[in-house]
């Protein structure tokens, strides 16, 4: 979830030098700070397993992943922090922003889904580099992936389900959605209503 505080339009270095005072965390949205709220375990768990999975899968790659303390420029002066980026430039570690992101992954929240689907959508297709933006479910384990077309214009989009794979081709990685959810109450009870599954059918 996010809170834009009504004041009068930053700049973008001044709105590093103002986040960097306060206990909470902020994006940007070109005008002013955007309070993001605290999530749920859930989030926490799915964000962690982004994480895990893409760094078992770049480590011996020049691409690393990042996240979510990790700024990305967008719109104007925009700045946004997702849950996990991938990028594959080098870069010293004192910058704020991360140069060449090619995939960005975001947790959807009860209340992010507007800034998420719509907000970030045009934001990050508006980022040349950004070849991937996957948005993954809270309250389900599914996803919504865009892609950049070929001719470059954006985006296209496919949605996927428990059974599916997440395809990286552009860091030459492949997950399945479930190894995300990993951990969580939802993919426990998928498993167990499996499982009820099977013995009815074995009845």
């Amino acid at each position: 979830m996010n809170i834009t505080l009504r004041q009068r339009r930053m700049a973008r270095d001044e709105f590093f030098l103002w986040a960097e005072a306060q206990d909470s965390r902020y994006e940007f949205d070109g005008f002013q700070p955007v309070a993001m709220t605290g999530g749920t375990a859930r989030h926490s768990r799915i964000t962690q397993n982004i994480h895990f999975a893409l760094r078992s899968r770049l480590a011996d790659g020049p691409c690393r992943s990042l996240g979510p303390d990790a700024g990305i420029p967008t719109v104007g002066d925009a700045v946004r922090y997702p849950d996990a980026l991938v990028t594959c430039k080098a870069f010293p570690d004192t910058e704020r922003l991360v140069p060449g992101v090619v995939v960005v992954f975001e947790v959807l929240s009860p209340t992010s889904g507007r800034v998420d689907r719509i907000d970030k959508v045009r934001e990050y297709a508006a980022v040349p580099s950004i070849l991937r933006y996957i948005i993954l479910e809270h309250a389900s384990i599914g996803a919504t992936v865009f892609k950049r077309t070929k001719d470059g214009d954006p985006w296209t989009a496919e949605t996927l389900t428990a059974a599916d794979m997440v395809e990286l081709p552009e860091v030459g990685a492949q997950v399945p959605l479930r190894e995300f959810y990993d951990g969580t109450d939802l993919l426990r009870g998928e498993m167990r209503a499996a499982e009820i599954e099977d013995e009815q059918a074995d009845a």
